[in-house]
């Protein structure tokens, strides 16, 4: 029996197995396709998905293959400056396709120890008081699971928008079917790129949801609205139908042929009922879809794994407090939730019936006021998010950006996944959790507070100054001390 079983080998299930790894964690991670895919599903990272990366010593790798954005973020198509003081150390979007992404956190996974095996499909479970059993088929099978099981004491699934997982454990998963559908791909285009970039402004003008821009490599990513919605979104289109689209909507099809990939995608939005049920968990696509708007999925994904894994890892190694694991539902429940909410915001805004063009006027003029921008792009952005620990200090509960220490930065003290205490009084002590949660005394931190102890995941679990009160939260969050 091995510890996890994780579902899915995209960026969410690669982004947890390095996590739980961190932690000496036996993780295998099923991925039913046999290669990578290719498909540039997302183009980039926003803030608090950077700020993860530089927790956990990656950022760097990332930043050599991507370009950072620092002008400004979007909502709904709408641009908007940074705000003044943005509170993160990384005020830019990170522009980099998302195969570039999945290899690079499944390569950090597989450095960390992680089984991965592509190739293995998912298509049975069952749980009883001490794991879960999975049922496997060999990619393309059609015979079933062909005997093959696997056992371990929990099983993720982060296996996308049509999740097995889910739909094995019944778990509910209301919501929106899609209404409107889009067309995407890589291929070549034959109009000269000045006359291009022309016809798509002017196009863009009145459809949002259409782009024709450089990809890299001579390919042009293209996305332009289907003529209605498919049964089986799964199906791609043909080449036929893209150049249709293209010609309905800008009066030419640009030339584009040989295409790298094609595919469609959605506005359905849905959200699980349950994160977790039992022994088996949901994190990424597998607990919400929603419209690619704001560029959040993907980044919802990895934060999700963010959330998870040190609890899974505390569960695992005999020391998580005994609620600890269903505070991940508890928690990242809201935060699906609200993403799903801004963008069903941000569709609306997108049409164009008169009613929704007249509320975005609207927004555009607020989006002026820097209250509303700072609001909006926090959101976006997810660091704005603020857990609710309870009443107490203001940043109780929020994730702290990386500040300067003496020996250094803050976040370069978090890159093992453990537990940190920042002491500016030099009289406080981690105790008898010393074995999962580290200390640094440093009289000029600027912390905001004398004192704050920091989750794996980076959010402030307590505030203060006084010994007592730091052993109630190191109990509540770390379990009982050793010694």
């Amino acid at each position: 029996m091995t510890d996890v079983i994780i579902a899915g080998g995209g960026p969410t299930g690669m982004m947890l197995a390095a996590e739980l790894r961190l932690h000496g964690v036996d993780v295998l991670v099923l991925e039913k396709e046999t290669q990578p895919n290719e498909q540039v599903r997302s183009l980039g990272l926003h803030v608090r998905s950077i700020e993860i990366l530089d927790q956990r010593g990656l950022l760097e790798r990332f930043l050599e293959y991507g370009k950072q954005y620092p002008g400004g973020g979007r909502f709904a198509g709408i641009d908007t400056p940074w705000p003044e003081h943005l509170d993160t150390a990384h005020a830019y979007i990170l522009g980099i396709p998302q195969p570039v992404t999945d290899r690079l956190l499944a390569e950090h996974a597989a450095e960390l120890g992680a089984d991965i095996r592509r190739g293995s499909e998912l298509v049975g479970l069952s749980q009883d008081a001490d794991g879960v059993t999975v049922d496997l088929a060999e990619a393309g099978s059609k015979t079933g699971s062909l005997g093959k099981q696997v056992r371990a004491r929990y099983l993720v699934g982060c296996d996308g928008g049509r999740s097995t997982v889910r739909k094995l454990l019944g778990d509910g998963f209301p919501g929106e079917p899609a209404k409107v559908e889009w067309l995407r791909g890589e291929m070549e285009v034959t109009t000269p790129p000045e006359e291009l970039a022309a016809i798509v402004a002017e196009v863009r003008k009145t459809h949002k949801g259409f782009g024709v821009g450089p990809a890299g490599n001579g390919l042009y990513g293209v996305v332009v609205p289907a003529e209605k919605v498919t049964e089986d979104s799964t199906v791609p289109p043909t080449l036929d139908e893209v150049k249709r689209q293209l010609r309905a909507f800008a009066g030419t099809d640009f030339g584009v042929h040989s295409p790298r990939w094609l595919s469609r995608f959605g506005d359905a939005t849905r959200q699980a009922e349950r994160y977790r049920v039992g022994r088996v968990f949901l994190a990424g696509d597998a607990a919400h879809v929603h419209p690619p708007l704001g560029g959040q999925g993907l980044n919802l994904g990895i934060q999700d794994a963010f959330n998870l894994g040190w609890k899974l890892a505390a569960e695992i190694n005999g020391w998580a407090p005994v609620d600890l694991l269903d505070s991940y539902h508890s928690e990242r429940h809201p935060v699906g939730a609200d993403v799903l909410n801004n963008t069903r915001a941000q569709s609306e805004l997108m049409s164009t019936e008169p009613g929704s063009q007249a509320v975005r006027r609207l927004v555009t003029e607020l989006m002026d006021f820097e209250v509303v921008s700072r609001y909006l792009m926090e959101k976006v952005t997810a660091i704005g998010i603020r857990y609710d620990f309870g009443d107490g200090h203001e940043l109780l509960g929020k994730r702290l950006r990386d500040v300067g220490l003496g020996s250094g930065r803050l976040y370069e003290q978090m890159h093992r996944g453990r537990g940190l205490l920042l002491d500016r009084t030099g009289g406080l002590s981690v105790g008898g959790w010393a074995d999962r949660v580290d200390s640094v005394d440093d009289a000029d931190a600027e912390l905001g507070a004398p004192a704050v102890l920091l989750r794996p995941d980076g959010h402030v679990a307590w505030a203060g100054d006084d010994q007592a009160g730091l052993d109630t939260q190191l109990s509540r969050w770390f379990g009982a001390p050793v010694g």
